[in-house]
């Protein structure tokens, strides 16, 4: 695959909850080693639309493509989706009862059938990755928020996934915390992982995106490059909420 090649396809996306209207017809291309972050108020359908994405919430119409594989309506295949679209969430969503190396190599022995050693390995790599190397036998409630959501980051990493999806990593942790996950993401950005990125910190989404897409009330309003999207918006309620933010 070259970095031209559209590697995720997401065609006119619907998720209503009850009356609600969460999602309105969302559609966007990503290419290989692309970084696209969502940025728009609360409440827009940005997370559940990473959610739709991977399936953990299944959209009313609509699809999803996946190297011209569609990820939608996949049924028992989309545990295989799901290995190659990582997910990294607000809340961690890390195995308390594990250690941090347990917390990598579980998904690569039981989804993956890697043997222990093996497993072990690839676990210690990527916690070296994060730099979480001397945190590897320590479990969750030892970690700081900035180190939990760095060792998420190393578990999603570790299943050598082609997309990864964060859900506002960084939305409960405190600014220097946040510093030190937004930097592991920016070398991700560096080394060419293909990258879906709901925050809020808009310094992070200028200096690294390749693209900008603003939603609001469930559909894309805006979309461009990042000095477009900061000096020229299209659409006054760009230019309103991105006038909520200061540079970091």
């Amino acid at each position: 695959m070259t970095d031209s090649e559209i590697i995720l396809r997401v065609e006119d996306i619907h998720k209503c909850y009850g009356e609600t209207e969460v999602l309105n017809g969302v559609s966007f291309n990503v290419r290989c080693g692309e970084t696209k972050v969502f940025i728009g108020p609360s409440g827009t359908g940005k997370s559940t639309l990473l959610r739709c994405i991977n399936q953990l919430t299944v959209p009313d119409s609509g699809s999803i493509w996946l190297n011209d594989e569609e990820v939608t309506h996949s049924g028992p295949l989309i545990n295989q989706f799901r290995q190659k679209i990582g997910m990294v969430f607000q809340n961690f969503n890390l195995f308390d009862h594990l250690t941090a190396v347990g917390n990598v190599e579980i998904a690569l022995i039981r989804v993956k059938g890697m043997n222990k050693a093996d497993a072990r390995k690839k676990a210690l790599l990527e916690l070296s990755q994060v730099g979480l190397l001397d945190k590897a036998n320590a479990y969750p409630a030892e970690l700081s928020g900035g180190q939990a959501q760095r060792l998420s980051i190393a578990r999603a990493l570790a299943m050598d996934p082609e997309v990864i999806l964060f859900d506002e990593p960084t939305s409960s942790l405190d600014p220097e915390l946040t510093r030190e996950v937004l930097e592991v993401m920016r070398r991700l950005a560096r080394a060419g992982m293909t990258m879906l990125v709901v925050t809020h910190e808009m310094g992070f989404a200028l200096s690294v995106a390749n693209e900008i897409l603003f939603m609001e009330h469930g559909k894309i309003v805006e979309q461009g490059s990042p000095s477009d999207i900061q000096t020229s918006p299209a659409f006054a309620r760009t230019r309103q909420f991105l006038g909520t933010f200061h540079d970091d």
